[in-house]
């Protein structure tokens, strides 16, 4: 006989916020695969066409939008939650007051929402900061069951030093050489999602960190780096704050943008910003930056040369 869990996740709606995103994609593909009702938000829709051809249903999405959001949830039971990437800390706080609003409107009963490791701290994290209160919004929902996943720093936040391998023959970066911290394939966040979305076996408040493979210094990854594109003599170097803040201005960020990534280098640099959970099986994912950079890093970094 099935229980109210099985009803819930037999006749489920799911709603995918960011689909076409890294994680959302693979949340929304894997649903879709099992035979699940899904329903694409994003910003555009043109990009949300491959999961249409799958089954999906396509919403064009404003996350800012708190009545076009409960839209979006209207006839779902469950959804992935996550904020766009940053623009500033502003429209972080309205994108988090929007997805909240609509959720409390519509009274959707189960989320799996997208966060950070080091989100228990309220303030001084850059971006993580609007993940702790985006949090915290959630959590005042008295009837929604909420599973927050404090990701680890992403894999592919490294794909950004192609530019600079290529040009000056070295990955530069903020932080500190031989500070050890969880990377994580953004895959590995998205299976990890879609099975718990599908399962919804989660109630009340509850968060998760999902902590990788392993630990990494960026010396021990620029080393992966190096025997996977072959650059044996590829090494990594700590530039100041104030270089890396005008690299991240030349790249197209605001100053006020590039300023608040600054925060959180800074952050995980003094050990503010770090895993809280024992790593365990539970809180461990499969791929290792070793494949990662088999499977993405090489691919993009030899890519770029060619089409250069």
């Amino acid at each position: 006989m099935n229980g109210p869990k099985d009803k819930v996740a037999a006749d489920a709606m799911y709603v995918i916020l960011g689909s076409s995103g890294n994680t959302g994609s693979i949340i929304a593909d894997f649903l879709l695969s099992k035979g699940q009702k899904v329903r694409a938000a994003g910003r555009d829709v043109g990009r949300l066409q491959r999961f249409v051809r799958k089954g999906a249903e396509a919403f064009r999405a404003d996350v800012s939008d708190a009545a076009v959001l409960t839209k979006a949830f209207s006839g779902a039971r469950a959804a992935y939650l996550m904020l766009p990437p940053l623009n500033s800390r502003e429209d972080q706080e309205r994108q988090s007051d929007a997805i909240a609003k609509a959720m409390k409107e519509y009274g959707l009963r189960y989320a799996v929402h997208l966060s950070s490791y080091g989100a228990h701290v309220p303030q001084g994290t850059g971006p993580v900061a609007g993940l702790h209160a985006s949090e915290q919004k959630l959590n005042a929902i008295s009837d929604l069951n909420v599973l927050h996943l404090r990701a680890a720093y992403f894999m592919e936040n490294n794909l950004t030093a192609i530019d600079m391998i290529h040009g000056m023959g070295l990955f530069g970066h903020a932080l500190l050489p031989d500070l050890k911290l969880p990377m994580i394939a953004t895959r590995d966040v998205g299976d990890y999602a879609a099975q718990r979305l599908l399962d919804l076996d989660f109630s009340g408040k509850q968060t998760r960190e999902l902590l990788g493979e392993r630990d990494l210094s960026m010396t021990e990854a620029t080393a992966v780096i190096a025997r996977g594109i072959g650059k044996p003599d590829l090494r990594y170097q700590q530039f100041p704050y104030d270089q890396v803040q005008q690299a991240l201005t030349q790249m197209g960020f605001s100053p006020r943008k590039a300023a608040v990534y600054i925060e959180m280098f800074e952050a995980i640099n003094a050990g503010l910003l770090a895993a809280q959970e024992l790593r365990s099986p539970e809180n461990s994912t499969p791929t290792s930056f070793e494949t990662f950079v088999q499977d993405v890093f090489a691919g993009a970094y030899h890519g770029q040369a060619t089409s250069a």
